[in-house]
């Protein structure tokens, strides 16, 4: 109904790694010129959809709390503050779930982030070509004068170009993207890069943001910058804005004068492969890796814990894992040489914490992934600076999370 009343434009989001991150970045750019709105959190299921839509919160449990947002929610529909762009993620767990996203909210752009070899969420598929057809589906929606905005690396992605009517603009580091970047770097300060469209370069900096991951995030912004008209100026500019959500590679101070890279919102092969990716990047620091298991991967569970423990061996010092699909990570990094006793497992996040702590000695660099379920944010409040800063720095923080055990 307030779709139907206030009639937004609307910029769908999905893909199996990058949503968040995507959704903030596009805000970002198109907040510095248009009234916006962008989900809360991870809003991205049917119910956490039509929350977005609405500007409102989850109530949990709490049946005075959705009490009011029955109230609000009336308000919002035939109120006259609307915003004009909604900008809002769609998740997907199983078969069709798209389908009843789509009914909820009909975008004119869509924004497809990546795929991977090895989805998250692909329990339920037969495999990453289900996912994608599913995913696909974002875009073949659109009108002819919609536009869809693709990932050009991602084959999977790029393959979608001819499942839809809209206008296509893709992004990425290959030489045929039409938003693209080059000469990347990445240090303690951030992330630095080039971004190019049509001719034109202007620099970037995303300020304490780390990883490739995010400079996709900003070139799927831009591309739809662009399909607003603003010039790559301006949205160089807006950028600086960016921040990444809780629990998305974020840096926070540690104990010990360390830091930690927190990257403990959830993980899936293509997001953890992309965390190892910026921790490497990182030079002259002891590296430790705190890995907790990846869910949902079905008959894909062994390989891709495999592939975690084959990568953290070339390059990290010490390899802490959490729960049991870990170990067959901490396996594999044994199998590739690396020290056994440089290499602990556990079976709760609150067990490596504890371990961590310990462990820790000045300016080591600590990469901390896992999970939603795995509750790996615990591990950084255990060993970050200033722990009274968890509930605005960190994931999961709210009444319903801190209270589950």
């Amino acid at each position: 109904m307030a779709l139907h009343r206030h009639k937004p434009k609307i910029i769908g989001i999905t893909g199996s790694a990058g949503k968040s991150s995507t959704k903030e970045a596009v805000f970002s750019v198109l907040s510095s010129k248009y009234s916006v709105r962008k989900s809360e959190k991870s809003y991205n299921s049917e119910l956490g959809l039509s929350l977005a839509v609405l500007g409102l919160k989850t109530a949990w449990r709490n049946p005075f709390g959705w009490a009011k947002n029955v109230i609000f929610g009336l308000r919002a529909v035939f109120g006259g503050d609307f915003s004009k762009i909604l900008i809002l993620e769609m998740g997907v767990d199983r078969p069709k779930d798209l389908d009843r996203l789509l009914k909820i909210a009909r975008p004119e752009i869509g924004i497809i982030t990546a795929i991977g070899e090895i989805p998250v969420h692909v329990e339920f598929f037969s495999g990453s070509e289900e996912i994608a057809r599913e995913k696909s589906k974002l875009i073949k929606i659109l009108s002819a004068s919609g536009f869809a905005v693709l990932n050009y690396d991602d084959a999977a992605v790029w393959d979608m170009k001819k499942d839809t009517r809209a206008r296509v603009l893709s992004f990425g580091f290959g030489e045929g993207a039409d938003v693209r970047a080059a000469h990347e770097k990445i240090s303690l300060d951030g992330t630095t890069f080039k971004m190019q469209h049509v001719g034109s370069t202007v620099p970037i900096k995303l300020e304490y943001v780390f990883g490739k991951q995010h400079i996709y995030a900003a070139l799927a912004a831009a591309a739809v910058g662009i399909i607003h008209g603003m010039h790559l100026i301006e949205i160089a500019q807006s950028l600086n804005t960016y921040k990444p959500p809780p629990g998305r590679l974020n840096l926070i101070k540690g104990i010990k004068n360390s830091f930690i890279l927190d990257d403990s919102y959830n993980a899936s092969p293509l997001a953890t492969r992309a965390a190892l990716d910026a921790l490497t990047e990182l030079e002259g620091r002891r590296k430790i890796v705190v890995f907790g298991d990846m869910l949902e991967l079905g008959k894909f569970t062994v390989v891709a814990h495999k592939a975690v423990g084959e990568q953290v061996a070339k390059f990290a010092d010490y390899f802490l894992t959490v729960g049991p699909r870990s170990r067959f990570a901490a396996e594999e990094a044994i199998a590739r040489g690396m020290d056994k006793d440089k290499i602990a497992s556990f079976s709760t996040s609150r067990e490596a914490g504890s371990y961590l702590k310990n462990l820790i000695k000045e300016g080591d660099l600590i990469l901390i992934k896992g999970s939603q379920a795995m509750r790996m944010e615990r591990v950084v409040e255990e060993n970050m600076a200033n722990p009274e800063e968890a509930e605005c720095l960190l994931a999961r923080q709210d009444k319903y999370w801190r209270r589950l055990p």
